[in-house]
């Protein structure tokens, strides 16, 4: 199974190397307008092949996508501290204008999943693009709310002292500083969260959610003061999603792709609860969410709308 990746910068080559760590795939090959850099990454990882899942890592140029059954787009500028994802618009977008055409060209039977920020608009724009090629939109997402949904729930196990993976919980909406926790569906262990909280004599006090809403919502600008860029948990996120696809998996992930309506703002692309197989999304599950988070949602949903109709994008 081929993988490509369109960007070698911070996030693709981390996301080749959480592939190759966790064996997803058995061909990646690494695409970048600056070939010196591929090379560079592509020879990088491959030396740690030997440490950990026998894939095949190279360095190439569009046509040698051809067979993928996964491209990941992390092409694009990076975000600046500081700078809200929104910011990033503008420059982004005409990478893309570019890059999509060049990368169906060549894999027009893959699923593509964009990573490149802003994630929400970046696939839309994606999707836009990849009419012209006659792909459906169930075949263009993005990794949406992946990571803040996974740092969500990595805080509320922290503070009810439990595995990670018995904590379901969800962050919909955009990508960015208007994203939705949604805590009125909360589950740990099959219990209502105020129920599991209350049995383990750990209630959680309005200062304890305000605090983890913050920590999710503004965990990318503090990495970013620290270190310029973040790549470690989307690159595993990317990681994750792409042995889903590889291995139809069926997973339900938050991940962005273009809806019809959502909270009454038409033809927007943001993160919901979607059903993941082999051939992108094949389900989507809008939440039954409490009153409060539904405007949120409606409110961030239509952030979405007005910055994709900012690039003159109106269809």
């Amino acid at each position: 199974m081929k993988i490509g990746i369109v960007g070698c910068g911070f996030v693709g080559a981390t996301a080749a190397y959480a592939m190759v760590m966790r064996g997803v795939g058995r061909k990646i090959v690494m695409v970048d307008l600056n070939r010196d850099r591929a090379r560079a990454e592509a020879a990088d990882i491959s030396h740690a092949v030997p440490f950990a899942h026998a894939l095949e890592v190279t360095a190439g140029e569009y046509e040698d996508l051809n067979g993928a059954s996964l491209v990941v787009i992390a092409a694009g500028v990076g975000q600046k501290p500081g700078e809200s994802r929104l910011q990033l618009l503008e420059r982004n977008a005409a990478v893309f204008r570019s890059v999509i055409p060049a990368v169906l060209k060549h894999a027009g039977e893959a699923v593509l999943l964009v990573a490149t920020n802003p994630v929400d608009i970046m696939t839309h724009l994606a999707a836009a693009l990849a009419r012209d090629f006659r792909i459906p939109r169930s075949r263009i997402i993005g990794t949406g709310t992946t990571l803040d949904t996974a740092r969500f729930r990595s805080l509320l196990s922290n503070a009810l002292g439990i595995d990670p993976r018995h904590v379901h919980a969800h962050v919909v909406g955009e990508h960015g500083d208007s994203e939705v926790l949604g805590w009125s569906l909360v589950t740990v262990g099959g219990m209502p969260l105020e129920t599991f909280a209350k049995r383990r004599s750990l209630p959680l006090h309005p200062d304890q959610i305000a605090s983890i809403d913050h920590q999710v919502r503004h965990a990318a600008y503090k990495i970013i003061a620290g270190k310029q860029a973040t790549y470690y948990g989307i690159g595993s996120a990317i990681a994750n999603v792409a042995d889903v696809i590889l291995n139809d998996r069926r997973s339900i992930l938050t991940l962005c792709t273009p809806l019809v309506d959502c909270e009454g703002v038409g033809n927007v692309t943001l993160s919901l609860p979607h059903l993941i197989g082999g051939s992108g999304i094949l389900e989507t599950f809008p939440p039954t969410l409490d009153e409060r988070e539904r405007r949120a949602l409606r409110e961030s949903a239509q952030i979405v709308r007005n910055s994709i109709e900012s690039i003159g994008m109106h269809g």
